[in-house]
């Protein structure tokens, strides 16, 4: 009897541990032009467990790749950030969006324009909307940026992941990602804001 009630126990408490690891994640959305670009500095951070791309925003029950691009379903390109707010705050990801974008941008991001590709922060609620305001609030009068900041700040709404040929396309295609990500204007105008990263 004492074995089994150990049993019991020992199964109780990995079921609590489980359920407390999955608790102690949270997750957040951000719309900031391709979501190929995105991916990889959110991939980078400590803190973070999980990215995946995909669409928000748009008015329709589902979304995908052509029907978004086509700019038919008011989606916008996303992405679903997993972390860890033990190692890393939502400030923090915040200061990884500013940092990949051009938040003075309305029209889209870069190259890329129409509604899909125009930057957003999706809050989940009361205290997300705040420090998602206060961080624009900081960067708008940083000095940084000539223009006003003028990216969205919207309340949350179904999150699509993408097709699986988006997912990491940095890593599945390196050559066609990186040729994208210089000729569509990002990469020159990140650096000339912030400068060129560390390698």
């Amino acid at each position: 009897m004492h074995k089994i009630l150990s049993t019991i126990f020992l199964v109780l408490a990995c079921c609590a541990a489980t359920l407390t690891a999955q608790a102690e994640t949270k997750t957040a959305i951000f719309a900031g032009g391709c979501f190929w670009c995105m991916q990889a500095p959110f991939d980078a951070a400590k803190g973070v467990t999980q990215t995946i791309v995909g669409y928000t925003g748009g008015s329709k029950e589902t979304a995908n790749y052509e029907l978004v691009s086509a700019h038919k379903t008011q989606h916008r390109e996303a992405i679903e950030v997993t972390y860890d707010p033990a190692k890393i705050s939502y400030d923090q990801l915040l200061e990884i969006f500013w940092h990949n974008i051009n938040p003075t941008q309305a029209d889209g991001q870069f190259h890329d324009l129409g509604l899909s590709y125009q930057a957003a922060i999706y809050f989940a609620d009361d205290a997300e909307k705040k420090q998602a305001e206060t961080s624009k609030e900081r960067l708008d009068k940083s000095g940084k940026f000539k223009q006003a900041v003028v990216t969205e700040i919207l309340p949350r709404m179904p999150f699509y992941p993408a097709e699986d040929y988006h997912q990491k396309y940095y890593l599945k295609n390196p050559q066609d990602f990186e040729s994208y990500h210089i000729g569509s204007g990002r990469v020159d105008y990140l650096e000339g804001i912030w400068g060129k990263p560390d390698r």
